[in-house]
């Protein structure tokens, strides 16, 4: 019993009202006729008669009524057992995280969530969701078990990486909707890398009440790992020292110093082993080199021999190298300029080691060129082509080629730039205002200029002079470097399948100083790399990463299919997603075929976010914390035999009005008995 307003009860005072009003009622004399006063004797008649309590039903009829108003405003409630749970909603989360195979970690957490669910009334909602690589919602709330049981039976461990943050946002964004209490089951191996940077992240909301299932206590067994692996993705030379070789780190979490037997194996085929000591919980680093590897798609793996610790799912790691002649780039530029090609010829081959073979050509030679022969082109300051050559260039950018256009000094004579679609507004030539531009802004994001932590000096780029730059309308293209006075630098525009990056200054140290630059030199080799794709079609990616298979916008009047094989043999694109769709999610590990929709071919290595082999737990007393347990109790749990008794308070607000009611309606009546004049007694 309780009142959910109990200062309320302050009205209890106004019980007075009708004690006050019984017994202090106005002494009424009734005049009568007499002849004569000269009998009569003078006294005094006491007035303890008159402050007696009268008509006691009346007077406890309007007692109760005033009772039960205060008592109805103070708002009374009994407490219920919640025998059926119906007014709360079950979360059953499964983890299926690529750690969730190490032992029975999986099977446990499964069969703990169907007791559960098999616990749950059979009027009560649930609804099950699988935390993995991504948080999946497999059902709505629902009270359907056999529904409910089969979306739970029907999810299986994966490849991804949980993450503790992001359920945190799910259930709070679920939690803006469904307004009555939440009960969330989460069976986990509560893997102490699957917390986000922020705590605040993994906080749910007041109504949701947080249950942990850990199918992993105690300390985490140890474990050893291919952590990292370094490898080439294209490779044109196999005797290339620098190139040719691939570094692997290996690392242990709780174990001791032992020595490890690594393989290399290409293709099915063991091409070398090593052996590597890693001390106690370190890591230790090996290498295989020079590559022995044949011509296309190579599929390697690193190994670990020999097991030694309870997860062997993480003791490989895949990769893809490709090798290929090396594959052509053209260079077209006017007749007049001279030093641009060997400029960047010069940063090509020192850049992409013997990846790329440069063919230089003027702008009057390009009249019978195929651009589909060569893995990109270039056009430098060449503002003026042959008419069939721009055509079929223009053609070999929508079916996904790629161009990479600087504007010299000629672009400031002619309003017009090929394949870019616009035109040249105004050119800047900073020797004649007295000085030099400086690069103000870089897009470290953006593929050719990509740099993990640029440093000071803005990657290099601080130190260059621009003394010439044309300027250009960007429209929808994407601005990856300006000056300093705001001037777009380089800009990158998508046609159709293909890219167009635009250079608004020239590639020789007339327009600029740039070629004289460190920077230069891997500017170069990213744009190459990112001009002919040769980085996407081979290489590795982690689990979840997303491939892109074709461009935004697509070419008109043309829609071109893609086709995709995952690890499994399987196609997991329909038909018609195949010639829609854009970007795939890579969810298993293994090696994916793909054939995008300009045509080339990858195949590439996918592996599990290596932060999947740390098994240690999160500390008990985070989890106490996350999950609002207090004292020195340990974690909340629920036998899946029988859920914690819950209760939930009932009002009894409208039994006691009701009650007022029939009182109000009796005091009437026998008030309507007394309204008569009452004589007085003698």
């Amino acid at each position: 019993m309780g009142f959910l307003a109990p200062w309320f009860l302050g009205g209890l005072a106004a019980l007075g009202v009708p004690v006050f009003v019984h017994l202090l009622r106005k002494h009424v004399t009734i005049p009568r006729p007499v002849s004569s006063l000269m009998f009569f004797e003078r006294g005094t008649q006491s007035s303890t008669r008159h402050r007696r309590l009268r008509y006691l039903l009346l007077f406890g009829l309007r007692f109760a009524l005033l009772l039960l108003v205060v008592l109805a405003f103070a708002d009374p409630f009994v407490r219920r057992p919640v025998a059926d749970a119906n007014g709360r909603l079950l979360l059953i989360v499964l983890d299926d995280s690529f750690s969730m195979r190490a032992g029975t970690r999986f099977a446990d957490a499964k069969q703990q969530a169907l007791a559960v669910l098999a616990a749950k009334p059979h009027s009560q909602r649930a609804q099950v969701m699988a935390l993995g690589g991504q948080f999946e919602v497999l059902t709505q709330p629902i009270a359907d078990e056999a529904q409910l049981r089969s979306a739970l039976e029907s999810i299986q461990v994966g490849d991804g990486h949980a993450n503790f943050g992001e359920m945190g946002r799910s259930i709070r964004a679920l939690g803006e909707t469904e307004h009555g209490p939440i009960d969330l089951h989460l069976f986990s191996d509560m893997q102490r890398t699957a917390m986000p940077a922020n705590f605040a992240d993994m906080v749910l909301p007041a109504n949701v009440t947080l249950v942990l299932h850990a199918v992993a206590k105690g300390t985490a067994p140890p474990n050893w790992t291919v952590e990292s692996v370094s490898a080439p993705a294209e490779l044109a030379d196999p005797k290339d020292p620098k190139r040719s070789r691939v570094q692997a780190v290996v690392a242990g979490f709780g174990t001791s110093a032992t020595e490890k037997t690594v393989s290399f194996v290409v293709n099915g085929k063991t091409a070398a082993t090593r052996n590597v000591n890693v001390p106690a919980n370190g890591r230790a680093t090996v290498q295989f080199a020079p590559l022995d590897v044949g011509y296309g798609f190579n599929r390697c793996e690193l190994r670990i021999e020999g097991g030694g610790d309870s997860f062997p799912a993480d003791d490989r790691s895949v990769f893809v190298i490709r090798r290929s002649d090396p594959e052509r780039v053209l260079f077209v530029h006017a007749a007049n300029d001279k030093r641009s090609g060997l400029y960047f010829g010069a940063a090509l081959s020192a850049a992409t080691q013997a990846s790329f073979v440069l063919q230089s050509v003027t702008a009057d030679q390009t009249t019978d060129l195929d651009p589909s022969k060569y893995a990109f082109v270039v056009l430098s300051d060449t503002v003026s082509l042959p008419s069939i050559f721009e055509h079929t260039l223009a053609q070999y950018v929508s079916k996904g080629g790629s161009v990479l256009i600087a504007l010299g000094t000629g672009a400031g004579h002619h309003a017009r730039i090929p394949l870019w679609g616009g035109d040249v507004k105004d050119a800047h030539d900073y020797v004649r205002t007295g000085g030099a531009a400086t690069v103000g802004q870089v897009d470290f994001t953006h593929p050719a200029l990509e740099q993990a932590q640029p440093g000071r000096d803005n990657g290099g780029w601080a130190e260059t002079k621009f003394f010439y730059a044309a300027l250009v309308d960007p429209g929808q293209a994407r601005i990856a470097a300006r000056l300093a006075d705001g001037t777009p630098l380089l800009l990158d525009r998508q046609i159709g399948e293909g890219h167009v990056l635009l250079l608004t200054s020239g590639m020789e140290n007339l327009t600029n100083d740039l070629p004289l630059h460190p920077v230069f030199v891997a500017f170069v080799d990213k744009a190459a790399r990112y001009l002919s794709g040769s980085e996407r079609l081979s290489g590795s990616r982690l689990v979840d990463s997303f491939v892109q298979l074709r461009s935004a916008a697509e070419p008109v009047g043309e829609v071109a299919s893609v086709e995709l094989i995952d690890p499994d043999g399987r196609r997991p694109l329909s038909l018609s997603e195949a010639r829609t769709v854009q970007t795939v999610r890579l969810r298993r590990a293994g090696f994916y075929q793909i054939r995008f929709a300009n045509g080339r071919d990858a195949v590439i290595g996918v592996n599990p976010d290596r932060l999947e082999s740390n098994l240690e737990p999160i500390a008990p007393d985070v989890q106490q914390l996350w999950n609002g347990s207090k004292g020195d109790a340990s974690i909340q749990t629920v036998d899946a035999a029988g859920a914690e008794a819950k209760y939930r308070p009932v009002s009894l607000w409208w039994y006691v009005m009701l009650l007022a009611l029939v009182v109000a309606l009796a005091e009437t009546v026998v008030a309507s008995g007394y309204m008569g004049t009452q004589r007085e007694d003698a």
